[in-house]
This record gives structure tokens, sequence and C-alpha cells, in this order.
């Protein structure tokens, strides 16, 4: 069985292959293939894989796990063949969204985009923005309550916050609530995390609606995937300057130059970095390891994707 993965340095991080496993590195989609797609068993795709990539599980006659390494597998879902067990990579990028999500919320509350622009400027700029706000006190509504979202959490409790989760169903015995009490919960919530994958229940779920149940002066972060919130409805908004935004993620990505996003000061845009730190792959090839072991034994694999999640 051959087996593929996106990264040289993976080869180390595996080691060597058990017994009748062939390792061979494919970087990208539009990269010329290592060996023959046709002998294939266990592919690891590149990183956020484009169409490109997913196309070519189509022939791989031979392919039956795909262990993703991103949280969200929306690109891959209903489009592999019935034998192929679609895996993600659930539990990899706990630690680094949840540190952007924080960073990110402290950032906007506390100011930091405006003065590192009035930074580049050269400009005192105490007057003008100090004092800001604070974390302390806020009440948080954390919208996808899987690993993510507990390890965002975690993360806020220390800062003194309210926090509220919300998953598909309610969880009671968790005190976490169900998406169809949003309506409910946008109102109270001072900073809204959106931190749910991408499926057809989610597209678009951040649409006008949404947004006008926020309070004056939320905060809303996106950590999830940009087809989540509409972005015409998330524009029309935010140009009110009523709201503001941490977004990490867009639609389109790459957010066009020309988009208003970029020139709204209300609006803070990393470009999909959540989980792009210096830790990822060694977390990552962890558990493409385990997984291989799993199934080169005939155990279950963890990070299952059912239904879109």
């Amino acid at each position: 069985m051959e087996m593929w993965i996106p990264h040289e340095q993976g080869l180390a991080m595996i080691g060597t292959p058990p017994d009748g496993v062939v390792l061979r590195v494919f970087p990208s989609g539009d990269a010329t293939p290592p060996g023959d797609p046709g002998e294939v068993g266990f592919w690891v795709p590149p990183f956020l894989a484009q169409a490109d990539s997913v196309g070519l599980a189509a022939k791989m006659p031979a392919l039956r796990v795909v262990q993703l390494l991103s949280a969200g597998a929306d690109a891959w879902v209903g489009r592999l063949a019935g034998e192929v067990t679609l895996c993600d990579a659930r539990g990899v990028h706990d630690a680094p969204t949840a540190e952007w999500v924080v960073g990110a919320v402290l950032g906007v509350l506390r100011q930091f985009p405006a003065f590192a622009r009035a930074q580049a400027q050269r400009r005192w700029s105490n007057r003008e923005y100090a004092p800001t706000d604070e974390l302390a006190g806020k009440r948080v509504l954390i919208i996808g309550a899987g690993s993510i979202g507990a390890a965002i959490a975690a993360r806020l409790r220390p800062f003194e916050v309210e926090l509220t989760l919300v998953a598909r169903r309610p969880r009671p015995a968790e005190g976490v609530h169900g998406v169809a009490e949003l309506p409910a919960l946008l109102p109270q919530a001072d900073v809204a995390v959106l931190v749910v994958p991408h499926t057809d229940a989610t597209r678009g779920m951040v649409d006008a609606e949404f947004l006008a149940r926020l309070p004056d002066g939320a905060l809303l972060v996106n950590a999830a995937r940009g087809p989540v919130a509409d972005t015409a409805a998330l524009t029309a908004e935010l140009a009110t300057g009523r709201i503001a935004a941490a977004l990490d993620v867009t639609d389109p990505e790459p957010l066009p130059a020309d988009h208003p996003l970029w020139a709204m000061p209300n609006v803070f845009i990393t470009p999909h970095t959540g989980g792009a730190v210096h830790g990822l792959l060694p977390r990552a090839y962890r558990l493409v390891v385990d997984q291989l072991r799993r199934y080169l034994a005939g155990e279950p694999l963890v990070n299952r994707v059912v239904d879109g999640y």
C-alpha cells in the first residue's frame, strides 16, 4: 500500500513506515504525482486542499482513508467513494485557534490595531483611543461547542468573563445551549465567537437578522470558515460602525484587495492563520501515525467525519 503525505518534514516525523507501506511526499494537487495514484490506500492531502486535490481522489481506486490536516472537512464531504473513510484533524488545532481567538478579542477590545496604525505614523494616540474597552466582565457567546470551542472557553475563564456555549443540539448536563436558542442569546452577547464547521446547516448562518440581534458595540469573531457569514450582510452591518469584527476567514479567500472590509477601522483581518503555528506539523503527524497504526491493526479510526462534522 502507498501512503502519500504533503510534507517532507513528515517523513522524519513518521519514521520508518510499517512493513508493506510505501511512504511518498505529494505536496500539492498540481504537483507531479510521486507514484501511481491507483496504489494509494492512505492519503494525507495538503493542508486546506483545493479542488485540484479533492478531485484526485477519484483516480485512487485503492484509497480507503483520507486523513485531513484541517479541522474543517467541507471541501471533501460528499465527494469521496463510499468505501473511503474521511477523518479530520480534530484536536490538532485547538490550542492555536483558541490562542488566536483570545488574542484577537483582547487586541480589538484594547485597540491594538488602531495603536499599530498610529505607531506606523509615529503618532502618540493616547487621547484618540484611550481609555479602551476591556475583556473583564464581558458576556462571551461561543457558537460551536466542540473541542476548539472548549479550548477557547478554558482560556477565557481566567479573564473574568461570563461564558455561554452553543452547539447543534443542547447538552443540558454540560450547560450547553442549542443553536435554536441563538435568537434569544445574541442580544446578550458582548462578544460572539464563531467556531462552527462549514456545512449546509451553517452556511450563511450569520445573516442580516443574526447581526441585527447583536447589541450595539458587540464584537463578532469568525475563526470558523468564511461562508458561515453572509459577506454582503456582514459588510453592510460593519459599515454602520454599530459593531466590530475580528476575521481570520472571509468569503471569498483571499479577500479581494478592493473589498471595503479592508478599510473599515472596526474590522481586524488576519489571512486564515489561526492554526498556522510552528507546532502544527508535529501535532498533525502524531495524529497521522496513530491513525495509520489503527488502520493497519483493523482498529476504529478517530475523528471520522459524519454528516459534515
